[in-house]
């Protein structure tokens, strides 16, 4: 191994933990040796309209409804020694860490969990899917950490639909807010060639945002607001149905009838009738006569109403109303139609009750719990702490993990074997029992307990079985070089914009 690295010296003992300082100082050489680095860079959301609508549609139940992404990211099998060893090719460098020591992810087995480790969600083919990740530091404290795969799907070769980072994850809840996904950058080695040593993936997001709520607001609010919002119509009185049309001067969302028995349809106005209501398809209202034609079957406009719904019930609906996407967002339109009748049984009456999704700015990430210092060409056998969310069954059918709690692992990094499925030929592991649903963490030297932040010197990769007894027993991670600091320089200086909350 060539490498012109400082080693790094990260002791274990539980001395160390209780004065909250895990590791020596780091140190680096002054500056680092810079080149073209092939950077694959995109987009995944357009803007802060978009990035409000995918924030919104990760409720609670979709959160916990996802499951850990487990799609080319783990190997059972003996596995040798690679013969092609990482090293380092230029001079070592590092930007130092943001702390915020004064909140708290938890403490396991003596060690303060990272309040900027958490979980990315995310979809793919319209199924919620989740990895680990981490803040890191940036110019615009906007940056998370993952794994490549848990960005870019190498099968259809895109990227993956509405991604989230939610730092402290824990059974639904966002602590800290929801952080939209607004661009992305990888080492195009990756994305080209599907190659793993190359398995690193740096995303910028847009401020934080927490669902505070629901808020019931009028018809034209409704229209105008473009975060998650729905309309349910809820029956009401003759007289409350009566009052309001006197008031408004005839039907609107505030009251409306509908026929609930049998009917003859009459011309339009004759005595003894009564308009009603009727939903139709989005090319029946087109075809329709004008709102003021006097006719039967005429556009009736004002009861048309946009509704957000989840990706399930867009899925499952297969009434007369039009479904669209509209900037990522899962919309169902509803219109109808006015006609005369003379009704044989009752009618019903009705008010349209529209709800919008509330929202508080939650700030920037790396405001709220600080980012994860970054470092490149550093010793292959440094002793390094990794954090995740691991949650898979062992391949003996061992579920040792959850996967709603953060957990972690500590070793000196090794040169990790050699797995030809995935192009991994020059990635370092470490000794470590987490099961899938880790993928994506952090691997972190020089861990400072007290402050909860380190360096990050890698992501985990792969969870590998090296022996076949059915038990992980190794992550892994790409060795991060100059090319590796060239993607994440190009990320560390990109702003990603506004989201309003309004």
């Amino acid at each position: 191994m060539n490498t012109r690295a400082r080693h790094l010296i990260l002791p274990l003992g539980g001395a160390l933990i209780a004065t909250g300082m895990i590791g020596a100082t780091l140190t680096t050489s002054a500056g680092a040796e810079t080149k073209p680095t092939p950077v694959k860079s995109g987009k995944l959301a357009n803007n802060g309209t978009d990035a409000k609508a995918i924030a919104g549609a990760w409720t609670p139940s979709k959160l916990k409804a996802a499951t850990h992404f487990n799609e080319d990211s783990s190997l059972s099998a003996k596995l040798k020694a690679s013969t092609s060893k990482a090293s380092a090719d230029g001079k070592a460098g590092s930007i130092a860490p943001t702390g915020d020591g004064d909140k708290t992810a938890g403490t396991s087995k003596n060690v303060n969990l990272p309040t900027n480790v958490g979980k990315v969600f995310f979809q793919v083919d319209g199924k919620p899917y989740w990895c680990s990740g981490t803040s890191v530091q940036s110019k615009y404290h906007n940056l998370v950490a993952t794994a490549g795969h848990c960005v870019y799907d190498t099968d259809a070769n895109k990227y993956v639909d509405n991604f989230v980072f939610i730092p402290g994850y824990y059974q639904g809840k966002a602590p800290w807010g929801i952080y939209v996904g607004g661009k992305v950058n990888l080492h195009s080695d990756f994305t080209v060639y599907e190659d793993y040593d190359y398995d690193y993936a740096f995303v910028n997001v847009y401020n934080g945002i927490k669902q505070t709520g629901e808020k019931t607001v009028d018809k034209a609010t409704f229209d105008a607001y473009k975060g998650p919002k729905w309309a349910k119509d809820v029956e009401i009185t003759k007289d409350e149905y009566q009052k309001k049309v006197d008031e408004k001067g005839g039907e609107t969302a505030d009251a409306w009838s509908k026929s609930t028995g049998s009917e003859t349809v009459l011309p339009w106005g004759t005595a003894g009738g009564q308009k009603v209501l009727k939903e139709v398809t989005k090319d029946e209202y087109d075809k329709a006569p004008a709102v003021n034609s006097k006719q039967n079957y005429a556009k009736a406009p004002a009861k048309t109403a946009t509704e957000f719904v989840d990706e399930v019930t867009y899925n499952n609906y297969k009434g007369p109303g039009y479904k669209k996407m509209v900037d990522s967002a899962y919309t169902i339109t509803h219109y109808f139609v006015k006609y005369w009748v003379k009704k044989a049984t009752s009618v019903k009456y009705y008010k349209t009750v529209f709800t919008i999704k509330t929202f508080v700015d939650a700030g920037r990430l790396g405001d709220n719990v600080g980012g994860q210092g970054f470092t490149w060409n550093r010793s292959t056998k440094a002793k390094q702490f990794s954090f995740g969310y691991p949650t898979a069954s062992h391949l003996d059918g061992n579920k040792a993990y959850t996967g709603e709690t953060m957990k972690w692992c500590y070793g000196q990094t090794a040169a990790a074997p050699a797995v030809s499925k995935y192009k991994a030929e020059e990635q370092l592991a470490i000794k470590c029992a987490f099961t899938p649903g880790a993928t994506g963490g952090p691997f972190l030297i020089v861990y400072k307990n007290a402050n909860r932040t380190g360096y990050l010197n890698g992501v985990v990769s792969l969870t590998l079985d090296t022996d076949g007894n059915g038990r992980y027993d190794h992550i892994t991670t790409p060795y991060f070089n100059s090319d590796t600091y060239g993607v994440y320089k190009a990320a560390a200086s990109q702003w990603t914009g506004k989201l309003t909350t309004s």
